[in-house]
């Protein structure tokens, strides 16, 4: 047997145990909010994840980072408990209790020690229907996110990432980070705060996945008991209809910077769209660990590299094929050039069904990692059920995957793989341009 056979053998048997063992029992309870239970014997803590339909998806420039705010705003303080007693109610059950806001829906998450289960949920419960959202709260969380803000701006890497997905993306909410933008994160005030809050946690918009050693039944019951209190269903909003705009030309942003990044991207389909598993398939033939063509020809081969790869996103509008590579800047110019050469490659020539092979084992095993642990596995049926996808998506991805065929791969690599979206951060040149 061959080592990319066995290797495929090994990831199929890790996968198959974490897509298949332990049955999700989903309920969605009379207010319209749904509850997933994956009751797991085998293991001895208990994972929580609340996710909301929310995030900058539905944010405009003005209120850019409103979600992520209030997340972070929300576990800071209860009408029973100040942010520092949530902490220690948290640590008291053997666990954590955190919060954030992303692209495509907001989180609040915690974990336990399995016969805490009750307690974790009446503390997350607690959260979400009695936040105080004091002012001396967000006041600091502001300044945390301006921070947070500022350190991305003066990331090199992190920098041409996000100006990249701002060309990609044009007037597309999904062109600013979840974090928001300096200017729309210091006009949020207590009162949008507040009134997103209200707006956002309604039960319809709502997915809580309970994932451990725990009783199904009873935790359907106590859910259901304890958020009964949830105002009215209101409708999940509609995703935004506007068109994602690539600039178009490339650009050149100049940076004082030891390397040079050089970042391409492409639009690509919606992790809903029947082309997705064949493009995150193209992803790792491009930029899928050390046999990919980007690290092997760029890195390996030629020395233009330090570090490469491929970005693929999940989103339910139009996805983003991002490969990345940083270099010294003398090499800029030839490492752009090396990129888009493989990327020409890849839809002039059919790649071999081994090369195919490899790609989807590297796929199946970062799959595998990602579900490793009950907190992950909550989080991602909570998502992938919250988006419509279900929360068995992960598991029909993978049987998805394992049937791309070398003819998918070249067909979604002529259809995507166009009209490059391309960032080269480079120090200034000695003289100027």
């Amino acid at each position: 047997m061959s080592r990319l056979a066995l290797a495929l053998l090994l990831v199929v048997a890790f996968v198959s145990p974490a897509a298949a063992d332990v049955p999700v029992v989903r309920r969605v309870l009379p207010n319209g909010m749904t509850v997933l239970v994956r009751e797991d014997p085998g293991v001895g803590v208990v994972a929580a994840s609340l996710h909301v339909r929310a995030g900058s998806l539905f944010e405009t420039e003005a209120t850019a980072g409103i979600t992520n705010f209030m997340q972070r705003v929300l576990v800071r303080g209860t009408e029973k408990r100040s942010a520092l007693a949530i902490i220690e109610a948290a640590e008291e059950l053997g666990g954590s209790l955190e919060a954030s806001g992303e692209v495509e829906s907001a989180e609040l998450r915690g974990a336990a020690i399995a016969r805490q289960w009750e307690p974790l949920l009446e503390l997350l419960a607690e959260v979400v229907l009695a936040p105080t959202f004091p002012a001396v709260e967000i006041e600091r969380e502001r300044r945390l996110v301006l921070g947070q803000l500022q350190t991305r701006a003066d990331n090199p890497f992190q920098r041409a990432l996000d100006t990249t997905v701002r060309d990609a993306y044009g007037a597309h909410p999904y062109a600013w980070p979840a974090v928001g933008r300096p200017q729309s994160v210091t006009g949020i005030s207590r009162e949008a705060i507040v009134a997103h809050h209200a707006s956002v946690y309604r039960p319809d918009r709502m997915v809580l996945a309970v994932s451990g050693n725990v009783p199904r039944g009873a935790v359907v019951a106590s859910a259901e008991r304890l958020f009964r209190r949830l105002p009215s269903a209101t409708g999940v909003p509609a995703s935004p209809s506007i068109d994602a705009t690539p600039r178009g030309e490339p650009r050149v942003v100049e940076r004082d910077a030891r390397q040079a990044q050089v970042l391409v991207g492409f639009l690509a389909p919606p992790v809903l769209h029947p082309d997705y598993a064949a493009g995150r398939v193209l992803a790792s033939v491009l930029g899928g660990g050390m046999s990919s063509r980007l690290f092997t020809e760029l890195r390996d081969r030629r020395g233009l590299a330090y570090s490469v790869g491929v970005v693929p996103t999940a989103r339910t509008g139009p996805g983003l094929f991002l490969s990345y590579l940083g270099t010294a800047p003398a090499n800029a110019d030839a490492a752009l050039a090396g990129v888009l050469a493989e990327v020409e490659r890849i839809r002039a020539e059919t790649i071999g069904e081994h090369e195919l092979a490899r790609a989807r084992a590297y796929l199946l095993g970062r799959l595998a990692m990602e579900r490793s642990t009950s907190a992950r596995l909550a989080s991602q049926i909570a998502f992938y059920e919250l988006i419509g996808g279900g929360w068995d998506w992960p598991q029909r991805f993978g049987r998805a995957v394992e049937s791309v065929t070398v003819a998918d791969v070249a067909r979604v690599a002529q259809r995507y793989l166009v009209r490059p979206t391309v960032v080269v951060l480079r120090p200034p040149r000695e003289g100027g341009r």
